[in-house]
């Protein structure tokens, strides 16, 4: 038997508890993780809520990442005793994931643990982090740090912070935006040069504005990366790889053929081993352990439930860790 957060569907309303589950119950994989650590992500707290369409089968365990220690393997690339993480893959939306005690993967989803991590240190990071290294990385292919200025937005959440701390450690000049003034503090500490408020950014604006970015890291979308857009240096880098504010791009081609801009979208779902190992050797390498957790608070699994809650309302900074054993 294991622990798990279990999500039904009753009378169209989600229903989420921690459930003893059998691990027969597992779904298809020939490796079998024993968890240790997972995280809260805004895409677990959507399907613990029921506020967003993440589920796509049921009953579902979410957690879209965890970290943990090999149990099974029939496997040629993992043994028992292994360390792994797994990022992605649709986990808590079709296939079980990562907020439980156990999970049962195809071993093409493994990465092995990076040498000098824990799972509790990889979790600080988890998909938040790997998100915000591989925008980093698509910033870094042409941009360098002296050409000026990257904007962050929605700088307050999991990978907001991460790419933050991330650029400003390789060198890069940060400005955060936020729609939470009262952290400008934290924010600046992680290395943000300077911290501004999300309002100008998330109304319409024009489709060309005067040049400030060199890049930009974009968590929000709609309006806020438009405007990120219409405001980039000609020949700069924006990467998008978030929706807070919404799926649309009210946006015109103007920035990408007037000022050579160019927009990159950034999926860590589906991303390929190599790219994926190229990411977690570079976080090893620029965000140290006690960094990383230093942007994170921990709970227990059955404190995931109205924390998911806190989290679509707006009241969480940073990562959660969740501790599936507590």
């Amino acid at each position: 038997m294991f622990n798990a957060i279990h999500l039904t569907q009753q009378d169209g309303k989600t229903l989420a508890a921690v459930k003893a589950l059998e691990a027969s119950a597992l779904p298809a994989g020939d490796v079998t993780v024993d968890v240790e650590f997972s995280s809260l992500n805004y895409k677990d707290a959507l399907a613990i809520t029921g506020r967003g369409p993440i589920v796509r089968q049921w009953p579902m365990v979410p957690g879209i990442d965890f970290a943990g220690t090999v149990g099974e393997s029939t496997s040629p690339d993992f043994k028992a005793g292994d360390k792994v993480i797994l990022t992605g893959w649709g986990v808590g939306e079709g296939h079980w994931g990562g907020l439980a005690q156990k999970a049962r993967v195809p071993a093409s989803w493994l990465v092995a643990m990076p040498e000098g991590l824990t799972s509790r240190h990889a979790m600080a990071i988890g998909t938040a982090g790997l998100t915000a290294m591989l925008c980093v990385l698509a910033i870094e292919r042409d941009i360098a740090p002296q050409a000026g200025e990257v904007l962050v937005t929605g700088a307050n959440g999991g990978v907001g912070s991460f790419a933050v701390s991330l650029l400003a450690r390789r060198g890069f000049r940060v400005v955060a935006a936020t729609g939470r003034p009262q952290e400008a503090a934290r924010l600046k500490a992680l290395g943000a040069h300077e911290v501004i408020g999300r309002e100008p950014l998330s109304a319409p604006g024009k489709p060309l504005q005067k040049e400030r970015w060199a890049a930009v890291v974009d968590c929000v979308g709609s309006h806020t990366l438009a405007n990120a857009c219409a405001a980039t240096k000609y020949g700069g880098v924006v990467a998008a790889c978030g929706l807070a504010q919404g799926m649309d791009f009210p946006s015109t081609v103007a920035p990408f053929i007037l000022r050579g801009v160019t927009l990159v979208g950034i999926d860590s779902v589906k991303a390929g081993l190599p790219r994926r190992l190229e990411a977690w050797t570079q976080l090893q390498r620029t965000l140290g352990a006690d960094d990383a957790l230093a942007m994170t608070a921990t709970i227990g699994l059955a404190q995931a439930i109205p924390a998911a809650q806190d989290l679509i309302d707006g009241k969480v900074a940073g990562r959660l860790i969740v501790d599936v054993n507590a």
